[in-house]
């Protein structure tokens, strides 16, 4: 790899894809099974980045169900039966597929690290035909360590060959990841963020994906220089 071409890693949830309609449709609908009330998107919304049983978990505290291990488990099931067919409500946000094939073309790696389990990252990236472009993937169930624990973020950054790689997500976990792997980082700012954007860890932002290239340009001439 020249020094120019960095290994680009990608966070999918709030980054690629806004996959909070699917999640919150998902949550309820286990809800409801259950006669629980259901809970407002923004809830849902403010529970992703850690996983689905992290979210299952924010959920069961959301309704007042406590933290029972058996009902955590059932719970969990349920929502990955339901969670874990074609998305329906999930979009592409604006610009994802155009910078991809731009970054393709200048001959930059490309992988994905996300905390989603593996099953419906596989869906989502075969759905959105991302598939192509990511060279390696780690899931939630990848590895036995999850975001922000800087293992499966290093695991990506190893399989695509990469002496240098920038990590691209929209989170507080992304951003401390980012911080414990000592890799730069470019923050997207549109997706599913709670703090101001100068208490993160970053190195880049930017709010649409038609930036994201200049940004990579940007980088390899800065580590070139």
């Amino acid at each position: 790899m020249t020094a120019s071409r960095i290994a680009l890693i990608f966070d999918l949830d709030g980054t690629l894809i806004d996959s909070a309609p699917d999640l919150h449709l998902a949550t309820n609908l286990v809800l409801r099974d259950e006669g629980l009330p259901e809970i407002t998107f923004e809830q849902t919304r403010s529970f992703i980045g850690k996983g689905a049983s992290n979210l299952i978990s924010r959920v069961m505290a959301a309704v007042g169900l406590g933290d029972d291990p058996d009902d955590h488990a059932r719970l969990l099931s349920k929502f990955m039966a339901h969670y874990e067919g074609e998305p329906a409500n999930t979009v592409l946000y604006p610009g994802v597929a155009d910078a991809l094939a731009r970054l393709e073309a200048a001959a930059h790696p490309m992988g994905l690290c996300t905390n989603k389990p593996d099953a419906p990252t596989r869906i989502a990236l075969r759905h959105f035909g991302l598939d192509r472009f990511m060279r390696t993937v780690a899931s939630g169930d990848t590895l036995p360590q999850r975001k922000p624990d800087p293992a499966p973020l290093q695991h990506v950054a190893r399989a695509l060959g990469a002496s240098r790689a920038l990590y691209i997500g929209d989170s507080e976990v992304d951003a401390e990841t980012a911080r414990r792997a000592g890799l730069p980082f470019a923050l997207y700012t549109e997706g599913y963020r709670k703090t101001p954007v100068s208490e993160l860890y970053h190195t880049y932002v930017f709010d649409h994906f038609d930036q994201l290239p200049d940004i990579v340009a940007r980088h390899g001439a800065s580590v070139e220089a």
